[in-house]
């Protein structure tokens, strides 16, 4: 989207981009006719996604972008912290980043698969529900059980 837009500003005034016009996205394509010489133009008009037409700033898309990344690589670095040090601080820390993680994969299926605004407002009611569930049940399985480090190396021992 940053070279698009990128693309967009490095045009000349009195030249449309090629790739990025403001309201659509458009690419002709040359299809000869059998009665004319010269071919005619059909094009293809696709709509671009809401988030370039947002008001305001891209800075909260890119914080949600980065927090993705680097919540991606905390997962990573609790697999073997959990495995060599298991305790209550690592069941609740993965306990609240699995479930965030989830959050944050459903909520782009819903965004990129849910159409129509009341289908969308109950798909992310149903997905913060389904969040809390996981993570209100996540946690009484740490405070009342085994807990998720221990659980998991009772799998792997069997």
């Amino acid at each position: 989207m940053a070279a698009l837009i990128r693309l967009s500003s490095v045009c000349r005034r009195g030249v449309k981009p090629l790739f990025y016009q403001s309201t659509l996205l458009v690419r002709p394509l040359a299809v000869p006719h059998k009665h004319q010489e010269q071919p005619y133009l059909l094009t293809a008009r696709i709509h671009s996604s809401q988030a370039l037409y947002a008001s305001g700033s891209n800075s909260a898309a890119s914080l949600h972008w980065t927090a993705e990344r680097v919540l991606s690589i905390l997962l990573l670095a609790m697999g073997p912290v959990a495995y060599f040090s298991p305790g209550p601080v690592i069941d609740y820390s993965l306990a609240a980043a699995l479930t965030l993680h989830g959050h944050w994969g459903l909520g782009q299926v819903v965004t990129d698969y849910v159409h129509g605004d009341t289908k969308i407002k109950l798909a992310n009611v149903g997905l913060f529900l389904l969040s809390t569930i996981t993570f209100t049940g996540l946690c009484y399985f740490n405070y009342n059980d085994v807990g998720i480090c221990k659980a998991v190396a009772l799998l792997w021992s069997k």
